[in-house]
């Protein structure tokens, strides 16, 4: 199933149980950090010292958009050119240690690969200098990358910082082929002239760059809508989205809508761009339509401008970053198997207890609020399996159930002690706790002596006794009864 405001309420939403193959093409770099303190002024020129205390290199430019999109879970592709050069070899060497295949990555002998170093001390960036190439790559380099669209992905994404590997015949045959096999190219656009990007399924300008590419000050809300429209219509994209920095975002589809900005603490706002991308991506491969996308890709921009240097966001640190703003809708804890996984993932990562429990869950009631109480208080985490439609039929006949599926799922994620919903299809959530690996599995008092599914799996099974007289079954005869003695 598929976390999306659009699905309907009584139907499964869309599962998709492949991880997004993305396709990243643009300018790789190094970013390079110096931390160090000032505490004193040059004695040869009216300039500060600082004294280097760390140092640290990180893929930049579209590396940062790969780095994103492996935080996220996203299988990732990457088709650019370095320089024959120590950081050319050094960013081959970072990009294979994340398992990234390096066949589409060309060398181009003469070429500077870009580097970035930034010196930063307490926490602002003081100084930057760069060593680089911006000149067009070469005809054979650019006839090499175009080898890589033979090739299906779920998404393109272009991350153009300018520095002559997304040339303007090269970014175009993208563009055309990628359209003819149906394939959506996102793209963080650079520069004052857009032709290039003709044609492509969206683009992310932020202010500054929509202000240079359509020549309008964008000082308010009439003439936002009128740049965005006009980059949309002028290099026919199907959308445009503008981020608007402190101001969040602008999205152009139809007609224009904003979405306000999240972020609670701002220390570095570098690579922030190559996080919406990455996110944007992300969540539309995962199913979500654009504004909800948007939304998500606020959040992760959210996480990573709290964070000094180029920066990532997991799907955990974004679910984190949501509830700690208290915006959130008990929606965005319903989860599918994909997400459950990669949120499982960066749970253990923390050493955190997961306790996984299931259910029906049919009519909500006191005993089972205090199950769920008694099973969130075992650990960290709790993630309920919830019987699907189909499920509750099969296990208890053709009038059950009383409530669809996603009106049990939303009031289960909106009690406090549940962290994650997940609807599962089969008779038993066997397939769900393998995804889980619990440490702790729940079960009710009457499954003592059973052989409880999933015992094989978690760590240990402990047992909650339900509240006496307090059973979904109960409540339907009830209401039956007083139906009855209504009729006579």
């Amino acid at each position: 199933m598929q976390n999306n405001s659009s699905f309907a309420p009584t139907t499964l939403p869309p599962y998709h149980p492949t991880t997004p193959n993305i396709l990243v093409i643009g300018d790789l770099m190094i970013d390079h950090y110096l931390f160090g303190k000032v505490e004193r002024i040059s004695p040869e020129a009216p300039v500060q010292v600082v004294e280097i205390e760390e140092e640290k290199m990180l893929l930049g430019g579209a590396g940062n958009v790969i780095n994103n999109l492996l935080a996220l879970g996203a299988k990732v592709n990457v088709a650019s050119v370095v320089g024959d050069d120590e950081n050319g070899e050094w960013i081959k060497k970072r990009l294979s240690s994340k398992d990234i295949d390096l066949n589409n990555l060309i060398c181009q002998s003469g070429r500077d690969t870009s580097k970035k170093t930034r010196v930063i001390s307490s926490n602002q960036q003081i100084l930057r200098y760069d060593k680089e190439s911006k000149d067009d790559i070469s005809k054979e380099s650019e006839e090499k990358l175009l080898e890589v669209m033979s090739n299906e992905y779920d998404l393109i994404l272009l991350s153009d910082y300018a520095k002559g590997v997304l040339t303007d015949s090269l970014t175009k045959k993208i563009i055309a082929f990628s359209n003819i096999k149906n394939i959506p190219v996102f793209i963080d656009p650079k520069g004052s002239d857009y032709s290039k990007y003709n044609g492509a399924t969206l683009i992310t300008p932020n202010k500054k760059e929509a202000e240079i590419a359509t020549g309008i000050k964008i000082q308010d809300d009439e003439s936002l809508k009128k740049a965005g429209f006009i980059l949309k219509e002028k290099y026919d994209l199907d959308s445009v989205i503008i981020t608007l920095s402190e101001n969040g975002m602008a999205i152009f589809e139809d007609e224009m809508s904003k979405i306000p900005t999240v972020a609670k603490e701002v220390y570095d706002v570098t690579g922030a761009g190559d996080t919406v991308l990455s996110a944007l991506g992300y969540a539309v491969t995962k199913g979500k339509e654009l504004k909800e996308a948007a939304k998500f890709a606020n959040y992760a921009a959210g996480v990573v401008v709290g964070k000094v240097g180029s920066a990532t966001a997991t799907l955990s640190e974004i679910e984190d970053y949501k509830k700690s703003l208290h915006q959130e809708s008990s929606e965005d804890f319903i989860k599918d198997f994909e997400s459950i996984k990669t949120l499982v993932d960066t749970i253990k990562q923390k050493e955190q207890t997961i306790v996984f429990t299931n259910g029906c869950f049919d009519i909500l009631h006191l005993g089972h609020v205090k199950y769920l109480e008694s099973a969130k208080n075992m650990g960290d985490v709790l993630i309920v399996g919830l019987n699907s439609d189909a499920s509750v039929k099969r296990l208890k006949g053709e009038t059950r159930p009383i409530n669809p599926q996603y009106d049990r799922a939303y009031l289960l994620a909106a009690l406090e002690c549940v962290d994650y919903v997940v609807i599962f299809d089969e008779d038993t959530p066997y397939e769900l706790i393998k995804i889980v690996q619990p440490d702790i599995l729940v079960k009710g008092g009457d499954y003592r002596y059973q052989n409880v599914v999933g015992s094989d799996i978690a760590k240990e099974v402990r047992f909650v006794d339900f509240v006496e007289g307090k059973s979904t079954t109960g409540i339907i005869k009830k209401i039956g009864n007083e139906n009855d003695a209504d009729d006579k």
